[in-house]
Formats: C-alpha cells, structure tokens, sequence
C-alpha cells in the first residue's frame, strides 16, 4: 500500500563535487542549506547581503557583486540607534557607522571574487512581493522595523520577475562562463500576506524560475517548495508557527538533495567528513585518560588521511583539535 506520492527528481547533468564554489543567497531556507553544506567541509560563502526574500533585490545583489560596487557613507540611513542599508539584512547594522560600512563592503568584496570563481550560484526565492522606499521609489531588501508608512508593498508580477532574472543571469553568464546556477523555492510560508497571497506570489516566483530554466542552459531547479508541500504535506513537519519548517524536514530536504545533486564519489567522502566532525563534537567526562587519548590520535591519522586524498578540504580545526 502506498500512503504518500514520490518525486522523481533527475540527477544534476555535472553533479556537485568538493572541488566545486558555491555561492548562496536568498530567503532563509538557503541559510538552512548553506549551513548543511558548511558542515561537511564544502567550499560555500552565503548570503553576502543577508536574508533576502525577493527577486527584485536578489537580482540587484548579484549585480552589485558583479559590479563590484562599494558603498559610502551616503547609502546608510541612521534607524533605531543603528546605522542600516536598504540593501542588507540587520546583521550588518551597527551603532558605529564607520564599522557598518566596514562590514558591507568586506562582504561585497568576498561576493565578487566568490560570483567571479564560483562553480555554483544557488538562488533561493521566498516571496514575490517587494516593499519600496515612498518618498524615493526606491526598492528595499530590509525594512528595519521602519514605520509601516514609510513603503509602499507590490506584488512583482511572474513577467516583472522573469525580465529582472534574465538581466541578472545574461549578466551572470557572460561574467562567469562556466558557473551552473540551481533555483529553489522557499517552503516557509509568508503567512502575514494570508494564506490566499502567499500562494499567489509561490505560485508567481515557480512559474518564473521554470520559464528561467527553460530560456538559460545550466539553469536547474530543485523542488524543495515541493518535498514539503505535496509530499510530506503534514503540520508535524513544521516548527510551532506553522510556518517554519522543522528539523526532520529540512532533514529529509537534504537527504533529497544529496541523492540528486551531489556525485557519487562526494556523497561517500561526506560521510567521512561526517564521521569526523561527530568525534569532534564529542565530548569526554574524563578527557585525561588514556583512552581519551588514543580516541584522539585515531582520528589524527583519520584526517590525515582524508586530507591526503582530498587537500581541498578544510579540516585545520578538526586536525588542530585532535592534534592537541
């Protein structure tokens, strides 16, 4: 008896592989993603703006880092006590405004060499909807608890979408010839919208990203909106509000990504890396004893080993731990 669908998901062309940079941005399922990646030693930079949730403002971001824009002090506003850009997440605000600046364009200066070596770009969308400036007319990727006055709130249409990406992409193509770019769709709800909007603007930002896929070569799209939706399809999946999805969701998300998007050869070589990182979390009652001992220089030699075999891996931490 079969009590659930199943999504067939066809194997990357060039799968991922550790020799592989990847550049993330977008909603905060990518952080989900990113952090997984992280994990096992991948080579990844995330979010260099922070959270966006758009594609007016990833698209915008991906320029910037192509461009190799800096900011001044002109592009901050001062909010809250803090010194903020329209174009970044509160994780770059700061009370100094010499060291907000400092923050954004340390991180804009690591996007473009990561967007100029990457292998992968993979874009996240959240919501279709996009706030701007009133007085300006000026898109925001951040509103930074402004007053509720202060913007003005449109849905982008799937044509404004799909012309904004195109730009960005074309763009992104000719900078970076050989970077493959993967498409998600955030499966967090924008529950503040309504239950009805919110899936007008998912509805909008799918039918974009397909008509992207169809229109760019090495465009690929990944259904995690989907393995959350349709086949999983349970509140038990999801965090308290409902709206978030849970542990053993985001679990089983990766699990799917491995299988699909990751090679063969790299998937045996995480579990490795995996191994490694759990004994480096562990944590001895009695680190003292001669046991303790032996269980660390076991794993000296285990990444010793792996390194030999794989030198692009960072695993200085794990070797400096075991090592003392």
């Amino acid at each position: 008896m079969q009590l659930n669908l199943t999504l067939d998901i066809p194997p990357l062309p060039r799968p991922i592989t550790y020799t592989d940079n990847i550049l993330l941005i977008g909603s905060c399922f990518t952080e989900h993603m990113s952090d997984r990646l992280g994990q096992h030693k991948f080579n990844v930079l995330s979010n260099p703006n922070g959270i966006l949730f758009n594609p007016l403002s990833v698209s915008l971001s991906l320029n910037s880092y192509m461009d190799r824009k800096m900011y001044t002090e002109q592009d901050l506003f001062h909010l809250n006590e803090l010194w903020n850009s329209w174009d970044h997440h509160t994780r770059f605000s700061h009370i100094d405004r010499e060291q907000a600046l400092h923050n954004i364009n340390n991180s804009q200066l690591e996007a473009y060499y990561s967007i100029k070596q990457a292998n992968w770009v993979m874009i996240t969308l959240g919501s279709a909807y996009q706030y701007y400036l009133q007085a300006v007319q000026r898109p925001v990727a951040n509103n930074h608890r402004a007053p509720a006055q202060w913007f003005d709130k449109k849905m982008l249409t799937t044509e404004d979408i799909v012309t904004v990406l195109s730009g960005t992409l074309g763009r992104l193509f000719e900078f970076n010839p050989d970077v493959q770019v993967m498409f998600t769709i955030s499966p967090v709800r924008h529950i503040r919208d309504g239950v009805i909007n919110n899936n007008r603007s998912k509805a909008r930002l799918i039918e974009a990203v397909h008509t992207l896929c169809e229109r760019f070569r090495n465009t690929y799209y990944f259904p995690a909106y989907e393995l959350l939706i349709d086949i999983l399809r349970d509140y038990r999946f999801y965090d308290i509000d409902f709206v978030h999805p849970n542990y053993l969701a985001t679990s089983y998300v990766w699990e799917q990504f491995v299988k699909s998007c990751i090679a063969p050869d790299t998937q045996k070589v995480m579990q490795e890396v995996q191994e490694i990182a759990t004994a480096r979390a562990h944590r001895p009652r009695f680190p003292e004893t001669e046991g303790h001992a032996k269980f660390k220089a076991s794993y000296v030699q285990k990444v010793q080993d792996l390194l030999k075999r794989h030198p692009n891996l960072n695993l200085k931490e794990e070797l400096d731990y075991f090592s003392n």
